[in-house]
């Protein structure tokens, strides 16, 4: 089988004493409509866990120790399942079919024209109304040892959300001792079709929302990136951060310039909402990104597979969402680092391909890294 698009990379409880890295699978809550969501915590001996439930094979929870040993939640959220439907804003979600935007709606596959539906303004966004975060995901398997594991499926079908091709599609969460949490989206599909999968978690490594990320030093392994016009679509050009608010080549502390509205893009994306095109092969796992909050110490490094990245800044957090102990998320309290294909990557021929042909794999991997300095 070929790989294509971006390359490589309880109640049961499922410990053993031989192993400080566990799996425990248990259940959490119910949806309105009675379906059982379910969830996997996976942990490890340094204080690490993450907690990953069924409804939109999501990343519901994720506890890092600061550099004084406290633990904290580094992820927005809500406390129950049925919350990430009431008020959705893909928080920890896994995105897809599409990632990202679709320009009007609209795409072609070999001559065959294809239209989604329109959730963002003109275009489409994420997957449509109900997207891949708003499916029920079925649990595969749990397992525990040098890294604990779950694996979570999803049958997506033909049509559905407008898009060709029945699509299986896989998303593998594990955890090991060196406090490295590794994401892996596999898929194929039995038509031709585009796909953009991507993790949309909203970090805040102060802890969910003890303070916002303006003061967050952000690092960006990234020499270019897509401008966009004002419904946030890529105009096709590829631009140097150089000279620009956008430079994050070195750190930089978030608040720095995200009001400069001397500079078009920022008033666009009200503040930064840009996809990055990450320096290195597209396809093989690098370095990407570093974020680093500078009172808990804690750090995230990030290495990707894929080609661009978007960087968001939580810019349509209004405070009226109300997630975790009652927590009001505003703009400016997350940073998501999205990996991916570019956004209308389907409409841009010189873009890197989102296509996915049958007797393909497409993969996207992704690694988050914690630290303390």
């Amino acid at each position: 089988m070929k790989t294509a698009i971006l390359g490589a990379a309880c109640l049961i409880a499922c410990s053993s004493s031989a192993f400080a890295a566990n799996a425990t699978r248990s259940a959490f809550g119910a949806l309105s409509d009675g379906s059982k969501v379910e969830a996997v915590t996976l942990s490890n001996g340094a204080g690490m866990s993450a907690r990953i439930m069924t409804l939109g094979a999501t990343l519901q929870s994720l506890v890092v120790p600061d550099k004084a040993g406290h633990k904290d939640d580094v992820v927005l959220g809500y406390d129950t399942a049925q919350e990430y439907l009431s008020h959705p804003d893909y928080f920890g979600a896994s995105v897809g079919r599409y990632a990202n935007r679709i320009a009007k709606g609209k795409f072609a596959i070999d001559g065959k024209a294809y239209t989604l539906v329109t959730n963002d303004g003109p275009n489409s966004l994420h997957g449509g109304p109900k997207g891949f975060d708003k499916r029920m995901w079925k649990i595969d398997s749990v397992s525990n040892g040098p890294e604990a594991k779950v694996v979570l499926s999803y049958v997506s079908a033909d049509g559905e959300e407008g898009f060709p091709g029945e699509m299986k599609v896989t998303a593998t969460y594990s955890l090991n001792e060196q406090n490295e949490l590794k994401l892996e989206y596999r898929a194929t599909t039995l038509k031709p079709t585009v796909l953009n999968l991507t993790n949309h978690s909203y970090f805040n490594l102060s802890g969910n929302d003890a303070r916002d990320v303006m003061g967050n030093m952000v690092t960006l392994n990234a020499a270019r990136f897509t401008p966009v016009d004002a419904t946030l679509i890529p105009t096709g050009e590829r631009r140097a951060v150089a000279g620009t608010p956008f430079d994050f080549r070195t750190p930089h502390r978030v608040g720095d310039r995200i009001r400069d509205a001397r500079d078009q893009q920022i008033r666009y994306g009200r503040g930064y909402d840009h996809n990055y095109i990450v320096d290195g092969a597209a396809g093989t796992l690098r370095p990407a990104a570093v974020v680093n909050d500078p009172v808990s110490g804690r750090t995230m490094e990030m290495q990707v597979s894929a080609p661009g990245i978007q960087f968001y800044t939580g810019n349509f957090l209004d405070g009226t969402f109300f997630g975790k102990g009652q927590h009001s998320y505003r703009q400016g309290d997350s940073i998501c680092l999205e990996p991916g294909v570019f956004p209308d990557s389907p409409n841009h021929a010189d873009f890197p391909t989102s296509r996915l042909n049958p007797g393909q794999a497409y993969v996207n991997t992704m690694v988050y890294k914690f630290s303390v300095r």
